[in-house]
């Protein structure tokens, strides 16, 4: 691995719980890593960690190889060859693009740094703009000046915080795409801290999902949505709710029995061994919810969230029990209509029914 955390810990003085606890985790070389979660729960202390901005009270810091961080060891962040990249892109506003980009590398040769300058402007897709200044940029022209000044003297591994949370939401997904691949282009690897789901699986290789300082998962999106380990992944990723269930074993066939009716040929479903009397939690995905008005199960709308080519309704059944599901926009059904909905669960995510992480 290039990038290796092992059991890092960050513990502030005075505060009694860590803000990075035990986080282990590793980046191959020319990989992207995202850092995902709720506010505060110690993704941008970790990237600050590796940074070498804030120190490590326990644990491992290696990168390429080298221990920059741990008990007893701090490299500075200036000796790392780390690029950072902030949300609040930090140009110098009285000053060109051309030397805000080429801040990091004045001691280069006049020629080679100019050369360097033009080749990262041209990699971001702002050729020619040297002579501008960053007040005449828009917000994402400025983000990718900001990429291409951490880019210009070409560190080992470039940080990211935030960089797309003063960008409108549209620009902000786009502008993620774009980023992607002039990282991949550029061949650099990067970390990459976000609280928005969908910069991180437009952007991530890897992605990590981080709460009260733990990191709860390391794995690529499709992993995370389909294969949650944890119910706190469960429940951060996607849309989704967790159904009180019951495994049985019929004629060598798991069966569970749910709020919507009995699920059958389902894949990667647990034995009712692996619960007290088979007693689980099961989660529900807003996909897994068909809406089907010749389905026995009915269900009351209760909100609805328009989402351009769907609705995201939250559902209520009978028997209380609260269900999301994706429905296409043209089904535009009234908040209090009941309407058929039937469960298409291709594999079973199953949980210790009601303990929290």
């Amino acid at each position: 691995m290039f990038v290796e955390v092992t059991k890092l810990r960050v513990q502030y003085p005075g505060r009694p719980h860590a803000a990075v606890d035990e986080v282990s985790f590793g980046l191959r070389a020319g990989d992207i890593g995202v850092l995902i979660g709720p506010s505060g729960c110690g993704k941008t202390t970790l990237l600050r960690a590796v940074a070498g901005l804030e120190r490590a009270t326990a644990g491992e810091v290696r990168i390429s190889g080298q221990v920059v961080g741990g008990a007893g060891v701090h490299v500075p962040a200036e000796e790392r060859r780390v690029g950072m990249v902030f949300q609040d892109y930090a140009l110098f506003p009285h000053i060109d693009v051309g030397r805000n980009v080429g801040f990091g590398i004045h001691s280069l040769p006049k020629a080679e740094r100019v050369a360097r300058i033009a080749e990262v402007l041209e990699l971001v897709g702002l050729p020619g703009i040297e002579r501008h200044f960053p007040h005449e940029l828009s917000g994402g022209q400025q983000q990718r000046v900001a990429l291409a000044r951490a880019l210009a003297p070409k560190p080992q591994l470039l940080l990211l915080d935030e960089p797309f949370s003063n960008l409108d939401v549209d620009l902000r997904e786009r502008l993620a795409h774009e980023i992607r691949a002039i990282l991949k282009a550029a061949h650099a690897t990067a970390l990459f801290v976000t609280h928005d789901q969908l910069e991180a699986f437009a952007i991530g290789d890897v992605i990590g999902v981080m709460h009260e300082g733990r990191l709860h998962q390391w794995d690529d999106a499709y992993t995370l949505y389909h294969r949650p380990a944890t119910r706190f992944v469960a429940d951060f990723i996607g849309h989704g709710v967790f159904a009180p269930a019951t495994l049985r074993e019929v004629n060598n066939q798991v069966l569970v029995q749910t709020p919507l009716g009995e699920l059958a040929d389902v894949a990667e479903c647990p034995l009712p061994s692996a619960f007290v009397s088979g007693e689980c939690d099961v989660l529900l995905r807003a996909d897994d919810i068909v809406h089907d008005d010749d389905a026995p199960v009915k269900a009351e709308i209760m909100r609805k969230a328009f989402r351009g080519s769907e609705f995201l309704y939250t559902l209520r059944l009978a028997s209380g029990q609260t269900v999301l599901a994706h429905v296409p926009s043209h089904h535009d059904h009234k908040i209090g209509e009941w309407i058929g909905i039937r469960a298409e669960v291709d594999h079973v995510v199953t949980f210790e029914r009601g303990l929290a992480d």
